[in-house]
């Protein structure tokens, strides 16, 4: 569509292991409009921060391979295609990303302090700023993510906070100049649950004043269901449903978005849930067809053997399963 701001089109990532090539994402599709909050929901290891790495083009070239002509379209350029220094601009300008791992993301070597100074100096957002300005600007980032002390913070090094300070300040960065997209990647991850209320109004807010567009990775249907406007749901590393966020809680289509939402504690009560069967495939040799065909309740001989076609059943809502092939087309 010509009005979303990032498109990504039919894309297959595969990394290299002594075992050979592991599977990882299975051709998706998958797009943000402008101001749009889209939530990526699924379990641990199916594929949702390898591609939320691939629009920043951060993914270990010795190690990643992308075997087809799939595309990543981010304001009518493809990003698979850009120049280093084309891709270092978008980062620097356009993408922020919120890391799961704050210790990836922060360099042990240098203070806070300067590694803030050094976003703030290469977005060209402060060009005529002085450095007392920025310095300002650095401790009013770190006080909006209910930081109290950013002096000692900015003087501090890395392994100096802890993991839920650390989380805070990669928060803080990323908020600290305009962008037009904000991806965070499990940013409750290393955080108290009533910081994590906090650090996601803060999230909703700056979306709303600031016309960007977020996309919330999340393993929490909670958080997905009062952040975003819609949720892709993955299932190593295929897009399996796709609808508005309070549309999958009243009429989930795909067995596995079934099963996710069954594991769902209740106040009701009722015992715990049993989970879903089985483990993710083996992206060494998956399956032919849907991958979660030995997991699946409902799965046909057919499952095996093809992948099951995208269906729209209703306005926007979309589910890649047999289950629903005959319903609409």
């Amino acid at each position: 569509m010509e009005n979303n701001m990032l498109d990504i089109k039919n894309l297959h990532i595969w990394y290299k292991t002594y075992r050979g090539y592991a599977k990882v994402v299975n051709g998706i599709n998958f797009y943000v409009r402008r101001g749009e909050k889209v939530g990526l929901v699924g379990e641990s290891g199916c594929g949702k921060t390898t591609t939320m790495k691939s629009i920043l083009r951060v993914l270990d070239k010795d190690v990643a391979y992308l075997p087809n002509d799939g595309e990543i379209m981010f304001q009518g350029k493809n990003i698979l295609k850009l120049s280093e220094n084309e891709i270092q601009d978008i980062r620097r300008k356009k993408i922020s990303m919120i890391s799961q791992s704050p210790m990836a993301a922060l360099n042990p070597v240098f203070k806070i302090g300067e590694q803030i100074l050094d976003i703030i100096k290469y977005s060209g957002q402060y060009k005529s700023s002085s450095k007392k300005e920025m310095l300002d600007a650095a401790r009013s980032a770190i006080k909006s993510v209910m930081i109290s002390d950013p002096d000692r913070i900015l003087n501090s090094y890395p392994y100096q906070l802890s993991g839920g300070m650390r989380q805070r300040i990669c928060i803080a960065m990323s908020l600290i100049t305009e962008r037009d997209l904000l991806i965070a990647d499990e940013p409750g991850t290393a955080l108290d649950v009533t910081i994590q209320d906090q650090i996601y109004r803060l999230l909703d807010d700056l979306v709303k004043k600031k016309d960007c567009s977020l996309i919330m990775v999340t393993h929490s249907l909670g958080v997905a269901r009062e952040l975003v406007d819609r949720i892709y749901v993955m299932y190593a590393g295929d897009i399996v449903e796709t609808c508005k966020a309070r549309d999958l809680f009243i009429n989930p289509l795909h067995p596995y978005t079934e099963g996710l939402l069954d594991c769902i504690p209740r106040l009701s009560g009722g015992g715990l849930s049993e989970g879903i069967y089985g483990y993710i495939p083996d992206y060494h040799n998956p399956t032919p067809g849907c991958r979660f065909y030995p997991r699946c309740k409902s799965a046909k001989d057919i499952c095996a053997n093809e992948k099951p076609p995208v269906i729209e059943i209703e306005e926007g809502h979309y589910v890649s399963c047999f289950k629903y092939a005959n319903e609409k087309n």
